[in-house]
């Protein structure tokens, strides 16, 4: 079976590894912690911002990448990484 191809591998898989990164993950905790705080502050119709925080807060905590499938990567940050690795070997 053959998968359309809607981006550029050449932009996206560098993203993608900076994501599924150390410093990647520290960046997804701290993005998410600031969503919550955000929409906690402000309130109202803001709480969704919070809740919209939770998504990058986990994904940090627990090492997965969301966009990562969208892209024919694996979920998990440990087997995006052994499969970036792969790749780049051949």
């Amino acid at each position: 079976m053959r998968r359309l191809v809607l981006y550029a591998p050449e932009v996206a898989v560098p993203v993608l590894r900076f994501f599924n990164s150390p410093a990647g993950r520290f960046a997804r905790v701290v993005l998410g912690l600031a969503l919550i705080a955000v929409g906690a502050w402000l309130g109202g119709w803001w709480w969704l911002l919070a809740l919209l925080g939770l998504l990058p807060l986990a994904a940090g905590i627990f090492d997965f990448c969301t966009l990562a499938p969208l892209f024919g990567m694996p979920l998990s940050g440990r087997r995006f990484q052994e499969a970036s690795r792969s790749s780049t070997r051949r």
